[in-house]
């Protein structure tokens, strides 16, 4: 009989290392103020008034489209690589929409650039050993729109990875337990808007920061790519520690991981 592994292998340790340093590096806010030299926060002054609920709207419908334009219909090619420069490319692209009409071209640009961002995040997925016809990678993708990294105000006492993960975990074993039964999961199913509704609260936080960086009249259009393609960036530096960590939870089980990565 075998007997428990108790520490991972020193390779293995590495991997994790590098995985939560991409996790709990500084979020979208304190990029984007090193960026463009001005905090984010002063910017929620240039807010509409009725911002959140338009975000809310926003974010959710890009969320919706996303996950059926770019992982619901996704080719299972394990061996294709990454395009993460093509994406980025792509990213850049539509963020010159934001540059140029800054809050209100938002309803037009998120949705394009949450699908490429998508489609990123699955591609490191799949270089990560993962199935993208997998229910489980499904969600998993959609999970790290969730990922912000450590905001100004945290005080690094958590881990701000893990916090994510407990606030999701419920709603995602529910969903992947109703994909599974019924099949692909339906755009006006409950349970999938309940998860889109939560990964939405987390994600929306970033597409504020990123749209009043944008709404910066300075800011224009090449400054709104260079905003998207650092947005992508973060993203896939979240989806790239976060499918570390899977594959090792595969290898070795959850609870040693979160164990090990707890005390790195």
């Amino acid at each position: 009989m075998n007997l428990p592994v108790k520490s991972l292998s020193e390779k293995d340790n590495n991997a994790l290392k590098e995985a939560k340093q991409l996790l709990e590096n500084p979020g979208i806010a304190i990029k984007l103020s090193t960026m463009i030299g001005n905090p984010i926060q002063k910017g929620l002054e240039m807010l509409p008034e009725n911002w959140n609920q338009k975000l809310t709207e926003v974010t959710k419908s890009s969320l919706l489209k996303a996950a059926d334009v770019a992982i619901f219909t996704m080719k299972d090619v394990k061996e294709e690589k990454t395009t993460n420069i093509f994406h980025k490319i792509a990213a850049g692209a539509t963020g010159t929409l934001g540059g140029l009409f800054g809050i209100a071209g938002l309803a037009i640009e998120l949705p394009v650039t949450t699908t490429i961002i998508l489609r990123s995040i699955a591609d490191i997925a799949r270089s990560h050993g993962e199935s993208i016809n997998d229910t489980n990678t499904k969600l998993a993708c959609l999970e790290v729109f969730a990922l912000g990294g450590n905001s100004i105000e945290d005080d690094n006492l958590e881990s701000s990875y893990y916090v994510t993960k407990t606030f999701l975990s419920n709603s995602m074993a529910q969903a992947s337990k109703y994909v599974t039964e019924q099949g692909v999961a339906k755009e006006g199913a409950p349970i999938f808007l309940t998860i889109i509704s939560k990964i939405a609260e987390r994600f929306g936080v970033q597409v504020t920061e990123k749209s009043i960086a944008q709404s910066i009249p300075i800011v224009g259009a090449a400054g709104g790519a260079l905003i998207n393609t650092l947005f992508i960036s973060h993203f896939q530096d979240m989806a790239k520690g976060h499918f570390i960590v899977r594959k090792l939870e595969r290898k070795y089980g959850s609870e040693l991981v979160k164990n090990t990565y707890l005390t790195l």
